[in-house]
């Protein structure tokens, strides 16, 4: 395949600005499906993205495309639109020489969209705007492309406007994609050198790594090898995506395709890796660091017997997320578990439902935590720079929210009617209702960006919940000096709330250490011992009161404390 006729290029936009919509419409000019075969999101292959309507997993795909009696290879890949899954647009623009940046005419410029931008042109990459949904009524299309022009610096006469919902202008966007996007650069007698973009754990066939070849070519049988991870590869199969995988001869210099490996854990393979022959001297291509996960909820059966089952579907699905970690842990309330680690809430939540789809598990996820660091005693949190695109008109409403999060700002700036925040915070206001809040005061018009800043030191001090004196480990946190009075009293008030009441006195505290922040009760059911008495005198009356009072007492100490499901999920979502 000649090198100069292959357009490697990705859809980039805030979720839900229509990317996958527009990869459907390419797939239908190009006859890569045909329209009897071909459904909305047809990239979206998870049943969860589908129901969801958002990316969360790129997908590549190679299309034909002929154009002036010459026939090109489009090689696309769609990317997730969400800040949760920002590592995957970045692993794909690696792999990519050009962007489609695609705005929504209805929502205009958000931050994913800046985002995503900013990512782009640190790849180099040649960007094609485009405004999408311009045949709606809500569309407004003129003061979007004046954002775009003033923000991004393209000329206005570069926008192209699309509707990829009816397919308006989308085929002279594809013959945008091939006039303005370059052909990859490649050395044609340089040794074979792959960049590692993404990987896939398949049952039979074992992991399946998708690469772009930047030098040389690979087929069947060829000895490779990862620089980094010096695993060893004997290849048993390479081919592109149609989107399905189709296999090949070779994969040639410039082509993005896939290598079956045959290898059966793929923590052995590493994304962002090299590969090169077996024994060849080439150096590494500049890669990128996995994404850490950031948020961690503890994850248990609800019942003991479905543990095993649980620790297999969660390594399961490790197999295929990277970015997913998954340790043992304990809890003398809820036994045995597992610690795992999430890129952010959104993830942790489309883990939960697959598990639930997937393996008809429904898990118990405990109050989540993101990753604290001790460091010469002294406690570390981690800090993000955070950058909030909002109408002008809900600015001071953001502010407040932003103060009241323990942001800084950094940097405001106005651009027509819109305003740029940008803020460092702790990363832990994710945790904190952050998003929902901003989407509360700017009536859902506030998008968030973030990035990862690093640690600083941080005032926090462990609070636990006690019942009856016993620690209840699942609800111990880490909270600031300053919120601990507050945050105490409201999660007492809560499990008050939501706790039953038992045959004996619950007492629940809120306690750093043996200093008790908050004290509450809960008085127990009361026996009238004395319904059945028909006569006798105070003395015989007293005695049965008495007796009552001593087993409610000894029963505070032999009883289990028990806390019903409901209750904890109160806890939980607070």
């Amino acid at each position: 395949m000649q090198y100069q006729q292959i357009r490697n290029f990705a859809i980039i936009a805030h979720v839900d600005h229509g990317k996958s919509t527009l990869a459907d419409r390419f797939l239908e000019i190009t006859n890569t499906i045909g329209k009897d075969k071909l459904k909305e999101q047809f990239l979206d292959q998870s049943p969860i993205s589908r129901e969801r309507g958002i990316t969360i997993k790129l997908a590549p795909v190679r299309m034909k495309y002929k154009l002036w009696e010459k026939e090109y290879t489009l090689d696309l890949i769609d990317t997730p639109g969400h800040m949760d899954f920002s590592y995957e647009v970045s692993r794909t623009l690696a792999a990519c020489e050009g962007a489609i940046l695609l705005v929504d005419a209805t929502k205009g410029i958000q931050a994913q969209t800046v985002a995503h931008f900013n990512a782009a042109k640190k790849e180099n990459l040649k960007l094609i705007a485009v405004v999408n949904k311009i045949d709606l009524d809500s569309a407004n299309t003129k003061e979007v492309t004046k954002d775009i022009v003033e923000l991004f610096g393209f000329k206005e006469e570069e926008v192209h406007f699309v509707s990829a919902k009816t397919g308006e202008n989308v085929d002279k966007l594809l013959q945008a994609v091939v006039e303005k996007i370059p052909p990859p650069k490649v050395s044609e007698n340089d040794p074979f050198r792959a960049l590692v973009f993404d990987a896939i754990f398949d049952e039979h066939r074992g992991v399946i790594i998708f690469i772009k070849v930047v030098g040389g070519r690979v087929k069947k049988h060829d000895q490779i090898e990862f620089i980094q991870s010096k695993t060893k590869v004997l290849v048993s199969e390479v081919g592109f995506f149609s989107p399905s995988l189709i296999g090949k001869e070779e994969l040639s210099e410039g082509e993005i395709g896939y290598v079956v490996t045959g290898i059966k854990d793929i923590r052995l393979t590493r994304v962002g890796d090299t590969l090169r022959f077996l024994g060849s001297n080439v150096s590494p291509l500049t890669g990128y660091d996995m994404p850490k996960p950031m948020v961690f909820f503890g994850v248990y059966p609800k019942s003991s017997n479905e543990y095993v089952h649980l620790r297999e579907a969660l390594n399961k699905l490790a197999l295929n997320d990277g970015s997913l970690t998954v340790t043992n842990e304990y809890s003398a309330f809820l036994g045995s578990g597992f610690r795992v680690g999430f890129l952010g809430l959104l993830h942790a939540e489309i883990v939960k439902e697959r598990l639930n789809q997937e393996q008809n598990i429904n898990p118990l996820l405990t109050m989540p935590r993101v990753l604290y660091k001790e460091e010469n005693g002294e406690m570390l949190e981690p800090y993000m720079n955070l950058s909030i695109f909002v109408p002008a008109d809900y600015v001071g409403a953001v502010l407040t929210v932003a103060q009241n999060k323990r942001g800084t700002l950094l940097d405001m700036s106005y651009h027509k009617q819109n305003a740029i925040l940008k803020y460092e915070m702790p990363y832990s206001m994710f945790i904190r209702g952050l998003s929902s809040d901003l989407k509360s005061v700017s009536s859902g018009f506030a998008s968030l960006d973030y990035e990862i800043l690093g640690y600083k030191k941080a005032d926090l001090v462990k609070m636990d919940i006690l019942i009856n004196d016993n620690i209840i480990d699942v609800l111990s946190e880490l909270v600031y000096s300053d919120e601990a009075v507050f945050v105490a009293r409201e999660r007492i008030a809560k499990l008050k709330e939501n706790l039953p009441k038992q045959q004996y006195k619950q007492v629940i505290q809120a306690a750093i250490g043996a200093k008790i922040l908050a004290r509450t009760e809960i008085s127990p059911f009361r026996k009238d011992v004395l319904a059945k008495m028909s006569g006798g005198d105070r003395t015989r009356k007293d005695k049965l009161l008495e007796a009552q009072k001593k087993g409610k007492s000894k029963l505070i100490n032999i009883s289990k404390v028990e806390i019903p499901q409901k209750a904890l999920l109160s806890m939980i979502e607070s």
